[in-house]
């Protein structure tokens, strides 16, 4: 018999139910890449909505050396405004108030919505709502572009599509996060979802580069090309997502890493003994009381999953609440998004204003923080599965990205090079905590013990973390766009505060995790392989 190619007999290798995951693992990454692919045109254009300008002997306004505007573009692709600097209603001495309440408006939307989000995404199909969030999204991230096309100049027009956009996209996490929770276990989750969460810097990566094409030449087609991305992405979610396993009869999480209950319900299976559990702490011990039943030793279980988690209730908004350190991370989120999304949303018009580069270029260097950012989500997966101490490795984490920012300020007017590394070296200490938080640490407390795998939880508990960092995301850029006109260094001064006030939440739990290893976020030590 013929010996099977190498191509095959890797094929093979591999279990149906791994291709799956791996089938989930890559769909849902690239699902809300697109998400962020489409946020990120607006950091982009912001440089070319109010283009520098200078006034010349006869008394002309022209474009200044920082805009690459082409001069013979056709008529319609100038604004109808009076001068070519800018597009109205941003080419006044105001623009930095008006393209901060932009951001602000996208994100103050999307942070109210996120709570909203949460509680009904758990109670329809993951893949009916989040196929529709993808959709009017993308409808709505072209519809800015749109203004372009057809001369639009009303402040308002914009901001209510920002707005608009900003509620619909929160179908996206909430959904993502729960549907990837599903299909893992907790074996390991750091490290998978610490590169599963390179999604956002791959995204933002991607929009930069989409939106910084165009961005000199035909704006609009900025904001209309990633619009059509996240529609079509949508159009695969409907044809393609599988939410649960149980759905293709596949196991809900990986063999090599047994649990002793996985998401879903159905029904209870004996197993193994396992070595006794740590003992719990004082709020731990609460919260399972709570229903008045004696705490004596339990069975180990396996809840099944037939069902999705269907004859269990779906948890309340103030029971998510109750559950071990979800104030606190939710809490330390809202201040490290803050610093995030500040960086998201105006580092391309600090690199033009400070290095002097033109917008294209400028989008094109922005990037480089979101390169350190990937490193920086897997290497904080990485070690807090290794110490498992998730909150510990967040605190460390953020205790190191203040100087950093301090030093950011500083070392990046020096010139190009120095700019590059500290891109690098900032989007890796900023982003690693954020990228922790909002996945590992998310679906952990999502299947905390004290839900006894009620499977519902999942999506609100996310939603409720990430909602109260939208919170943060909204507040950093229009922050910035009140302080920025006096300054980009108490810009840096007020990021570096965020990031203590980040750290300063997380002080109660890092003293749990020292005292009592695992406690911080409920039974999150992954299990060794045998």
């Amino acid at each position: 018999m013929a010996q099977l190619p190498p191509g095959i007999r890797f094929i093979i290798s591999f279990s149906r139910d791994q291709w799956y995951r791996a089938f989930i693992f890559i769909l849902t990454f690239l699902l809300y890449a697109s998400f962020h692919l489409s946020r990120k045109p607006i950091s982009i254009v912001k440089g070319e909505l109010h283009s520098y300008c200078t006034a010349s002997n006869d008394g002309k306004v022209r474009i200044s050396s920082q805009s690459q505007k082409v001069r013979d573009a056709p008529a319609h692709q100038l604004p109808d405004n009076g001068t070519d600097c800018g597009w109205a209603p941003f080419d006044e001495d105001n623009y930095q108030q008006l393209l901060g309440a932009l951001d602000y408006s996208f994100l103050c939307a999307y942070a109210v919505g996120m709570y909203l989000s949460g509680i009904i995404g758990e109670r329809l199909p993951i893949r009916y709502y989040l196929t529709f969030g993808m959709l009017a999204s993308g409808a709505f991230t072209a519809l800015f572009g749109v203004g372009y096309f057809y001369n639009i100049h009303s402040f308002g027009f914009y901001v209510i599509t920002q707005i608009i956009n900003g509620l619909v996209q929160t179908t996206g996490w909430p959904s993502v996060v729960t549907c990837l929770g599903n299909w893992f276990g907790k074996g390991r989750r750091g490290l998978i979802m610490g590169v599963w969460n390179s999604h956002t810097s791959v995204g933002n990566i991607l929009g930069s580069l989409i939106a910084g094409y165009w961005v000199s030449t035909c704006w609009g087609l900025s904001f209309i090309v990633p619009g059509a991305i996240v529609a079509a992405m949508g159009i695969l979610c409907f044809l393609f997502l599988i939410e649960h396993p149980k759905d293709i009869a596949c196991s809900s999480s990986p063999a090599m890493y047994p649990r002793g209950y996985e998401n879903g319900a159905h029904r209870f299976r004996p197993q193994k003994p396992v070595p006794a559990e740590k003992p719990l702490d004082p709020e731990m011990q609460r919260l399972l009381l709570s229903d008045g039943k004696h705490s004596g030793h339990q069975h180990h279980v396996v809840i099944l999953p037939a069902d999705g988690g269907g004859g269990m209730a779906a948890i309340s908004f103030t029971g998510a609440l109750k559950i071990p350190g979800v104030i606190e991370f939710s809490l330390c989120l809202l201040f490290a998004k803050l610093v995030s999304y500040t960086f998201l949303f105006w580092l391309p018009l600090y690199i033009t204003n400070v290095d002097h580069l033109d917008v294209k270029k400028a989008g094109e260097l922005s990037t480089l923080f979101d390169v350190g950012g990937i490193f920086g989500g897997i290497l904080a997966g990485v070690i807090s599965d290794r110490l498992e101490k998730r909150a510990s490795t967040c605190g460390l984490m953020l205790l190191l990205a203040a100087p950093t920012l301090y030093a950011f300020s500083s070392i990046s007017k020096m010139g190009l090079e120095a700019t590059i590394a500290m891109l690098l070296l900032s989007g890796a200490l900023v982003s690693g905590p954020y990228a922790l938080i909002t996945t590992a640490v998310s679906a952990d407390l999502g299947t905390h013990k004290s839900l006894k795998g009620n499977s519902h939880a999942l999506a609100t508990v996310t939603a409720i973390i990430d909602g109260t960092g939208s919170v943060g995301a909204a507040l950093g850029p229009l922050l910035a766009g009140l302080i920025s006109p006096s300054g980009w260094n108490n810009v840096f001064y007020m990021l570096m505060f965020a990031d203590a006030c980040a750290l300063l939440f997380l002080i109660r739990l890092i003293h749990k995790e020292l005292s009592c290893p695992g406690s911080a976020t409920g039974d999150q030590v992954p299990f060794k392989e045998h």
